[in-house]
């Protein structure tokens, strides 16, 4: 105990933002919708500051800024197909990606919101969360449990093809969700078991991250170096952000420090790094469809 307490200290030290970015004001809580009938989960947020956020409710998308508490209604529920809408990124062009759940598909934005692109899985496809590597994004499938891979250049975002599938993954997936990369590996949590899949991208070896002391399973996943946080379900109604620290090669992982829990049926989804802190997305998915307003707020005790 002595140990892991000490190596948190240290984690959370190293990450301690500096005088001058805990003098900028923002905002502990934002209010995303108060539109009765959402439900939140991806968020993005870029080095400058600009959040998106998704319903998975409605498949709006709501944009704003971590200077300001409120968003504003960025793509409208249901437009261009996106009836629903789960993990949400920024790719290096500045263009914004949206995985569609239930509807199967993988939009492209521009950043004033225009329609680049949508590629469709199979039916039945559930995309949840996904990632980008190099010249491809690759995503989650929760409900056919693999994992699916679509082209992504400047020019656009090519078709989607299974990269992955679920006989490929040991033990076998029942929820994939959260995934993350280092450009060598995929990290990939899958619920229904409480593991991470390890995922070579150069030769599909799947392997399960080894964690000796505890369990590190998700919903959103953040990486950062060899930090790796992920919003953990720990039962009873309980969430929080976990943080481990990875070796080298992403082989294995030491949990070192948990999160303040969520509020009473808020919730938390995903998350997303704010200079130094941690925000995540109160979806009230255990209370759906909850009650307005459906917020983002700071992680508490946790950077």
């Amino acid at each position: 105990m002595k140990r892991l307490a000490l190596l948190t200290v240290l984690v959370l030290a190293a990450a301690t933002p500096s005088a001058t970015a805990q003098a900028v004001h923002r905002p502990t809580q934002y209010v995303v919708s108060t539109t009765p009938g959402e439900n939140l989960e991806g968020i993005a947020v870029t080095p400058g500051g600009t959040m998106y956020v998704t319903s998975v409710a409605t498949g709006a998308v709501y944009r704003g800024t971590t200077h300001s508490s409120r968003l504003s209604l960025f793509l409208p529920a249901g437009s261009d197909g996106r009836t629903a809408a789960t993990g949400i990124h920024l790719d290096r062009w500045g263009r914004v990606l949206v995985a569609g759940a239930g509807t199967s598909k993988l939009f492209l934005y521009d950043a004033r919101g225009r329609l680049l692109g949508v590629r469709k899985a199979s039916d039945g496809s559930f995309l949840n969360d996904f990632t980008i590597a190099g010249d491809a994004v690759y995503v989650t499938d929760s409900a056919h449990n693999q994992i699916w891979r679509a082209p992504l250049t400047r020019a656009g975002l090519g078709e989607l093809e299974p990269w992955i599938t679920r006989d490929q993954i040991k033990p076998t997936p029942y929820f994939l969700n959260g995934i993350v990369t280092d450009g060598r590996v995929l990290l990939v949590g899958e619920q229904g078991q409480d593991v991470t899949y390890r995922v070579d991208l150069r030769t599909k070896q799947v392997t399960v991250l080894d964690v000796p002391n505890g369990i590190l399973s998700g919903d959103g996943y953040l990486l950062e170096g060899r930090r790796l946080y992920t919003v953990y379900n720990a039962g009873g109604g309980k969430y929080v952000t976990r943080l481990a620290i990875l070796n080298d090669d992403l082989t294995a992982a030491t949990l070192v420090a948990d999160s303040g829990p969520g509020a009473t049926g808020a919730t938390p989804t995903t998350i997303a790094r704010d200079h130094g802190r941690l925000l995540w997305v109160n979806s009230q998915l255990d209370i759906a469809p909850g009650t307005p307003p459906y917020t983002v707020t700071v992680v508490p005790g946790l950077r």
